[in-house]
């Protein structure tokens, strides 16, 4: 394929179709790349006021700059791990397409990231957040079903807003979700989150005020909710019960916590979750012990 006519935006372009299309990437994620790549050519625009317009430009010099000026600007380590693993994607796409010759990325050192445990509420921090929608109103039996639903399965924002009403398994007490990668799971979902989306169900059509719309979640003029609605409802609730986050997320974690602190098979987690790698999951059993040990701290007569 003739590239001599292309520049970098051109390629930035290519790869962001591909990392969404063909790699099924999230539309998270492919924003936060397009965001650190256009960072990254803002960077050479104005060092190099003479011009990089084509990828063979670009060296490990120039790659090294961008990142010295990442840790002056104060940026976290996490921050420029991310950034800088979109640039290695980058250009791992350009050498597949044999438009560079290699990938200067990979002399670069990412930064060590710290390892912090998950935020997650106790038992009665989460049961009393489930219980604070009014559900006298239509909106307030939507968002008591949302929060169960997180709750009680674990999903992600993303496959929260991607069910569709033909997903939906009351019967059996399942639900198909769509996880990273296009990847379908089906998740199964107790009888506290079944008798709040049947609640929810039943009402949205009010909801609905006559659209014609398959996304079983709905705002209330009858439009999907989009992510940042999720992350306002959530939050509402949350910061009622704890001083920590308050993001969907936290009750990821809390679902997924609460099943190891209760003895459930970290495999089954694994698999509830959506992860690929166990290790990933792993990270709630270093949860569960400090758990433990703070609550050997506080009862144990030398526990300190």
């Amino acid at each position: 394929m003739n590239t001599d006519n292309q520049n970098l935006r051109d390629f930035i372009g290519e790869y962001l179709l591909h990392i969404s299309r063909e790699r099924k990437y999230s539309e998270n994620t492919v924003n936060s790349y397009r965001v650190d790549l256009e960072q990254f050519i803002e960077y050479l625009d104005e060092q190099f006021p003479e011009g990089i317009d084509k990828p063979t430009e670009i060296g490990v010099i120039e790659l090294r700059g961008f990142l010295a000026g990442l840790r002056r600007g104060g940026y976290s380590s996490r921050s420029i791990h991310r950034k800088i693993s979109a640039i290695r994607s980058f250009f791992n796409f350009l050498y597949s397409r044999e438009v560079v010759p290699s990938n200067p990325a990979r002399a670069l050192t990412l930064p060590k990231l710290e390892k912090h445990l998950p935020t997650f509420l106790d038992f009665a921090q989460a049961q009393k957040a489930l219980e604070l929608p009014d559900t006298s109103t239509p909106v307030g039996i939507r968002d008591r079903a949302i929060l169960e639903l997180f709750y009680d399965t674990g999903i992600r924002v993303s496959e929260l807003l991607g069910i569709k009403m033909s997903r939906v398994d009351l019967h059996n007490g399942e639900i198909k979700v769509l996880g990273k990668g296009n990847k379908e799971r089906i998740v199964p979902i107790g009888p506290p989150a079944i008798s709040a989306l049947k609640e929810y169900i039943r009402i949205r059509p009010e909801l609905l005020a006559g659209k014609d719309t398959k996304e079983l979640w709905l705002n209330s003029v009858g439009s999907p909710l989009t992510r940042s609605d999720v992350y306002i409802i959530v939050n509402k609730y949350l910061k009622q019960v704890t001083d920590g986050k308050a993001s969907p997320h936290i009750l990821r974690h809390t679902f997924a916590t609460h099943l190891l602190e209760r003895g459930a098979d970290l495999l089954a987690v694994k698999e509830l979750l959506g992860h690929v790698s166990l290790s990933t999951t792993q990270i709630y059993t270093h949860t569960t012990i400090e758990h433990l040990k703070e609550a050997y701290r506080k009862a144990h007569p030398k526990g300190g």
